[in-house]
């Protein structure tokens, strides 16, 4: 049965996010079934602490990281150089 919580949703959609890919955070909305939230799928990210939810790999729409709750942006790139999901020269 799926889940109607948006928060749920949103976390459902990141945990399918593989080892080594990112998805932006409107493409986040819209798996979760929300277009357009993409400023709330951030907000359900930046409240995130259970680590079961990849939330380093999700992205702004233009490439750059943004915030990571778990350590900042250093820490963010860092962790997604480490699964391949950004080029290692950044």
């Amino acid at each position: 049965m799926p889940r109607s919580n948006f928060a749920e949703r949103v976390r459902d959609a990141v945990r399918q996010i593989s080892h080594g890919e990112t998805r932006s955070y409107g493409e986040v909305a819209h798996a979760a079934g929300y277009p357009g939230a993409a400023r709330a799928v951030g907000t359900v990210m930046k409240n995130n602490y259970d680590p079961s939810v990849p939330c380093h790999r999700v992205i702004c729409a233009d490439g750059s990281l943004g915030d990571y709750n778990r350590g900042g942006t250093a820490k963010k790139c860092a962790v997604l150089k480490s699964e391949s999901a950004i080029d290692s020269t950044i």
